[in-house]
């Protein structure tokens, strides 16, 4: 039996998707494309200019050296895994506990305190801006790391709460009374029970928080001033001079920047697919 002929209208279609699809990849990837040839480009070819044509001199070596010896990235890179190291597990801790008490144990005001969670992922952060500077300020939180760490920690647990109340709660029953009637504690039910079956969840989660805090620009500008505790992208703004730039300089340090997040997503990559799917197919 001989297989069917694809119809003239399907190849054509199929064309079609494909090139749209080449379309997107490229528009997404000329910007990108674009720095990296900026961090390959000379000083001398910046201040001649050419900084769209081809480098007539490739100083990749040097500037990704200068990047570290002749600029203050190195303490602000320092400064952005102080304070997010800290934030990522900080925020992991809170809404593990949070989602677990939430998801399994019936109280009342606990859909209300649930509600609170959802409803501060919707509150625009920027417009807070002024009252949370001014609590840092009167404690004293200003232009520290410690400051961003508050912040970050407080503002991520309502998501990351969202989050894990829902795996939590798609966990079966029949695990938690087990627990119950072998007599464990609801602190080591969620240590030997919840835990390990949540941890693809959890490292999803550290992906998404990690990036999310690694990346702000906003909060790094309001809550900090001098460059002993700013992070890598408020400190990236500060390598642009005042009359003259050195893009070559900025552009290697944008992907010097941007390499943790990535090496974090591809060494978590299975844990992270993982958790993104988990409880999506039920047996």
């Amino acid at each position: 039996m001989y297989p069917r002929p694809i119809p003239e209208t399907a190849i054509w279609q199929r064309r079609v998707y494909v090139l749209a699809v080449v379309i997107v990849l490229l528009a997404w990837l000329c910007p990108l494309f674009a720095i990296v040839l900026t961090s390959f480009r000379s000083t001398a070819d910046v201040m001649g200019g050419n900084l769209w044509g081809w480098p007539t001199e490739i100083g990749v070596i040097d500037n990704y050296r200068a990047v570290f010896t002749d600029t203050p990235m190195a303490r602000y890179f320092l400064n952005s895994l102080t304070i997010t190291i800290p934030s990522v597990i900080g925020v992991l801790v809170l809404s593990t506990l949070a989602g677990f008490v939430l998801s399994r144990y019936r109280f009342r005001g606990n859909m209300l305190i649930f509600a609170l969670f959802v409803g501060g992922n919707f509150l625009p952060h920027q417009i807070m801006m002024i009252p949370v500077r001014d609590l840092m300020v009167q404690l004293d939180l200003i232009d520290t790391t410690a400051a961003l760490i508050i912040f970050h920690v407080a503002f991520q647990t309502g998501f990351a709460t969202l989050f894990m109340r829902n795996f939590i709660a798609a966990l079966p029953d029949e695990l938690f009374q087990a627990a119950r009637a072998e007599g464990a504690s609801p602190f080591q039910t969620l240590v030997h029970v919840v835990i390990p079956l949540v941890k693809p969840a959890l490292a999803a989660l550290a992906i998404l928080i990690f990036t999310f805090v690694w990346n702000d620009y906003f909060w790094a500008v309001v809550l900090t001033v001098s460059d002993s505790v700013k992070p890598v992208t408020a400190g990236l703004a500060n390598l642009r001079g005042e009359w003259v730039s050195a893009w070559n300089l900025i552009s290697a340090g944008t992907i010097v920047v941007a390499v943790p997040p990535v090496v974090m997503f591809f060494l978590m990559q299975r844990h992270f697919i993982a958790g993104l799917t988990m409880g999506a197919v039920k047996g």
